[in-house]
């Protein structure tokens, strides 16, 4: 399976884990953006936005990450999580 179908496949299983603890979400989320988005633009929420904000400097923090690097780490975060929710 190349590298877009895994990505696509832990997309999917990613629906499925139950709850994650906020870094967790934000690392997902962070990974997605970039992974399908790239480097984030746009100006920052205000401050009365918290997880607007959450989100944003989450993303923010993987600027410059290629497209690829964020898809698998995506990948590698959703098999950990999994087999975490395993024990």
């Amino acid at each position: 399976m190349d590298l877009e179908n895994k990505f696509l496949d832990a997309q999917q299983r990613s629906k499925k884990l139950d709850h994650q603890s906020n870094n967790n979400l934000l690392d997902l989320y962070s990974l997605y953006k970039q992974a399908t988005e790239g480097d984030i633009k746009g100006n920052r929420p205000g401050m009365f936005d918290l997880k607007g904000g959450a989100k944003y400097d989450a993303w923010n923090l993987r600027q410059g990450m290629l497209r690829e690097e964020a898809m698998e780490s995506y990948i590698e975060l959703v098999n950990r999580l999994e087999s975490e929710s395993q024990i």
